[in-house]
């Protein structure tokens, strides 16, 4: 690996000198294929579909270039599918490609791309690492390095060749639910770490081996409030020193692609390139063409592709799912465009856009001639088809690898504090290991792990994975392990010390985004973290020693936590390794440490549970001016622990004493009810936004009152039905699913009121086929972070009662409240959750205060 240079700032953007440079023959060779394709070859190779809405005809009519699995989308929708299912997957639609270039005097190869965020996490057997976060806490650019390799080795031996990593943000908000995909708060860490990790994924010399790619361009770490898919407000400075300083660094280690963000930058500079298209420019980056093309093509010179994100071209204005020709004419080089109707739909528009004059030829030939030419870099002209490549399937998961997944674990973790003599245990000790993360994979593991949020892998998904208890278990014995979460039989006095283990349920994009009016106290969250605070509280009255370990993938409020602990460890989202973990916890066989803690922080800690927004201040930032959406790390929200901190086991008992606590309480008065609250079907018309989410919904269409709206896992038709307007039918497919009413302004109400009034959440509805699962009534669009109230028994017992007849159904507001939801910001009134079938037909849906 080159050198790294210092971090420095740039008043203006620079250019880059890639490691990869252009090569005069490969560009002639680029040149004679361009000169002898077709249009609709050429827009095949700028179109990526996912495995379930691509099959190989598709590719050989349409000359598709590349594909990518989603995650939670396998071969046969079989989560467990094998190295050599998943070659022998890819290598149907690489033959696919061949053939559609049959007899056209020249071949393009076909390359498969992937989500190997923290190893090739799609995949069934092989290594996980842990997530970025706690990468960053390691400081360890080498380390970096051989993950990327040892990923790449992975990754090739499922016939794929592009993985969509590393992830270079800079995260600055920690409400936002990406935010274990940065390495760290301060561009310095994510400098060093981005040249290492496409290093060690495109092979020694940057320019073979698999394809990596450097994401999100650019400053979706900087969104106001930690919005996903939000809007950046910051100056072009800080976009440039803070934002884009990972893909700086990574396009000068020779990184092949870019991805560009969901999210938007609101900025003079940030121009409508086509304002006779219509619809104003709502400064989304994927139709950006002063970012993608002015910026990055040209002044930095990045001559790779560039990739849009999942449908993420339907959120420009002036585009639609089936419609991307503001976004190609703003510099996108490659659609990535999930459903088959959508895709093809792009293909045809781009064609109409080009012969229109919308779209010019020359910036067709720009995308094609980047997919050419990082196609050649990679080799794929001389690499053999899939099914005839060697790298041994044998290597997924192999022990090589997960010694460095190890190792990995080790360096990351961060001893916040440490009463002297505590560790490391001895192995001999008779250990309690509760917490709700006692023994739960998916809180280790996190999102983006075999599925997309993460939430529903076990340890038969994982093979060779180790909860903490099953790492404790393996140093001390059973004998002397005992688990119990939340101590409902173990006697603590019985044991020498607990190993509470505690942290966030997996999450990730949207699901894990805490919203603005939220705080970071961990115990306020959700219910069962609560009971976690609890078990720590019971523990000390008994007193057990504490050792506390914490999952999570941000920073948090914490403070009584640690106050209970006596020791407390930041473990971030680890992975499947947690031997990583007992290595630092217990005594070496000998006795002493068998490895001291080297994890430094990557991230401010908070010292309050609205210190959302403090981070250090960049030292390579002359002058630095701390913008309005960010909190100064002086005064009231001064950290806890700052950047860097990080103790070793021979360092002082720090912090001593008792940690000031936030007393911080809203005392915000209950406003009244102001009569009832109109969702659906009301004597006003339709106030609120309609929406549809769940598996593989990103982009949560509305749902038309004018027409059927058909997705993936909802199927929904206006009824006509002049007793009741606005009245739909709902057909739940057996995906996990959500139909929600949303304020269009996106802010919240306080309805608390409601509940004080002896107020009830009221629908009318007809069951046609009774949910085959729960169905739950939410009041937030982030179920399951927020709780729900089940509804499949009351919906079955009106299916047998009062089959196809209109009934009501009445839920008191108070019985929301009281299995935790939050009333006083509710910014999503009504949501119908499930993951299995149903059909239902609505109407009618209000909030009403008092009785009728």
């Amino acid at each position: 690996m080159a050198v790294q240079e210092p971090l420095v700032h740039h008043p203006d953007w620079p250019a880059v000198q890639s490691a990869v440079p252009l090569d005069p023959s490969v560009e002639a060779r680029i040149e004679d294929i361009l000169g002898r394709m077709t249009l609709e070859e050429k827009l095949g190779q700028m179109i990526q579909p996912e495995l379930a809405e691509l099959t190989p005809e598709d590719v050989r009519a349409y000359a598709i270039g590349s594909a990518l699995n989603g995650a939670g989308i396998w071969p046969g929708g079989d989560r467990r599918a094998s190295a050599g299912d998943w070659v022998k997957t890819v290598d149907r639609f690489w033959e696919a490609a061949e053939s559609a270039y049959e007899g056209r005097g020249f071949r393009i190869p076909f390359m498969w791309a992937t989500d190997a965020v923290h190893g090739h996490n799609n995949v069934y057997g092989a290594t996980i690492y842990p997530h970025n976060i706690g990468l960053g806490a390691a400081r360890d650019p080498e380390l970096i390095r051989r993950i990327g390799e040892a990923t790449a080795r992975e990754i090739a031996a499922t016939g794929m060749s592009w993985t969509f990593a590393p992830t270079v943000t800079t995260p600055r908000d920690r409400r936002w639910g990406r935010y274990y995909e940065g390495y760290a708060e301060d561009p310095e860490v994510v400098h060093a770490y981005a040249p290492a990790m496409v290093a060690g994924v495109q092979g020694a010399d940057a320019g073979s081996g698999v394809i990596a790619c450097i994401k999100h361009w650019v400053a979706d770490g900087g969104t106001v409030n930690g919005g996903d898919r939000g809007t950046a407000v910051c100056d072009e400075d800080l976009v440039r020193n803070i934002h884009a300083v990972g893909f700086l660094s990574g396009i000068a280690a020779g990184a092949q692609s870019v991805m560009v963000s969901f999210s938007s930058w609101e900025s003079e500079a940030n121009y409508d390139h086509a304002p006779e298209w219509g619809e104003p420019y709502n400064h989304k980056l994927h139709g950006s063409r002063y970012l993608v093309t002015d910026v990055l093509k040209e002044q930095i010179g990045f001559d790779g592709i560039v990739i849009s994100d999942w449908d993420a071209h339907a959120e420009v204005s002036g585009c639609t799912v089936g419609d991307a020709g503001y976004a190609i004419a703003a510099g996108i080089d490659v659609l990535m465009v999930a459903g088959r109707d959508a895709w093809q739909s792009v293909h045809r528009t781009a064609a109409e856009h080009v012969r229109a004059g919308r779209i010019t030829q020359e910036r067709i030939d720009d995308a094609v001639r980047r997919v050419l030419r990082v196609k050649m870099r990679a080799g794929l002209w001389d690499t053999p088809r899939p099914a005839d490549r060697t790298v041994d399937p044998a290597v997924l998961g192999c022990d090589e690898h997960r010694a460095i997944s190890r190792e990995a674990v080790r360096k990351s973790l961060v001893l916040l504090k440490h009463e002297p003599g505590t560790l490391p245990l001895a192995r001999t000790s008779r250990v309690l290991v509760a917490g709700s993360g006692a023994d739960a994979i998916q809180k280790q593991t996190g999102g983006w792990t075999l599925t997309w949020q993460g939430n529903d892998v076990t340890l038969d998904d994982l093979p060779g994975a180790q909860t903490v208890a099953d790492a404790v278990r393996e140093v001390v014995g059973d004998g002397h392990c005992t688990v119990d979460p939340y101590l409902e039989q173990a006697d603590p006095a019985a044991h020498d010390v607990a190993v509470v283990v505690i942290g966030e349920d997996s999450y990730a994009e949207m699901r894990g985004t805490i919203k603005p009016w939220g705080t970071l106290a961990y115990a306020g969250l959700k219910r069962s973290y609560a009971r976690d605070l609890e078990t720590l509280r019971r523990l000390r009255e008994s007193g057990t020693t504490v050792v506390t370990v914490f999952f999570s993938g941000r920073p948090m409020y914490t403070t009584e936590e640690i106050n209970l602990s006596d020791a407390f460890v930041a473990a971030w989202l680890p992975g499947t390794e947690a031997g990583g973990i007992t290595d630092l916890l217990f005594a070496a066989p000998e006795g002493g440490p068998a490895y001291d803690f080297q994890g430094r922080l990557g991230f401010s800690w908070p010292s309050t549970a609205r210190s959302h927004t403090v981070n250090r201040i960049p030292p390579h930032i002359p002058d630095y001016a701390m913008p309005a959406e960010e909190q100064a790390p002086e005064g009231e929200h001064a950290p806890l622990f700052a950047y860097g901190h990080g103790l070793r086991l021979a360092d002082p008992g720090a912090p001593t004493g008792t940690l000031p606590e936030d007393t911080y309480v809203d005392t915000t008065p209950v406003p009244a009810a102001d009569g009832p609250l109109e969702i659906l079907g009301g004597p006003d018309g339709r106030a609120f936004d309609v929406r549809i989410g769940g598996h593989n919904t990103w982009s949560r269409p509305h749902i038309s009152f004018d027409g059927p709206t058909d997705v993936l896992v909802v199927r929904s038709e206006p009824l006509d039905d002049p007793a009741r307007p606005d009245a739909l039918s709902l057909e739940f497919k057996g995906y996990a699913a959500f139909v929600y009413a949303q304020d269009p302004s996106g802010e919240p109400a306080d309805l608390r009121g409601y509940a004080e009034a002896g107020g009830a959440v009221e629908f009318e509805v007809r069951v046609l086929e009774a949910p085959s699962g729960p169905l739950y009534l939410a009041c937030h669009d982030d179920y399951p972070a927020q709780p729900g109230l089940d509804l499949a028994p009351r919906l079955a017992e009106l299916a047998e009662q009062s089959p196809g007849e209109w009934s009501r159904v009445s839920v008191p507001v108070a019985e929301l409240g009281r299995i935790g939801s939050d009333l006083q910001h509710v910014d999503v009134p009504f949501m119908l959750y499930t993951e299995g079938t149903a059909t239902l037909e609505l109407s009618r849906v209000r909030w009403r205060a008092g009785q009728d």
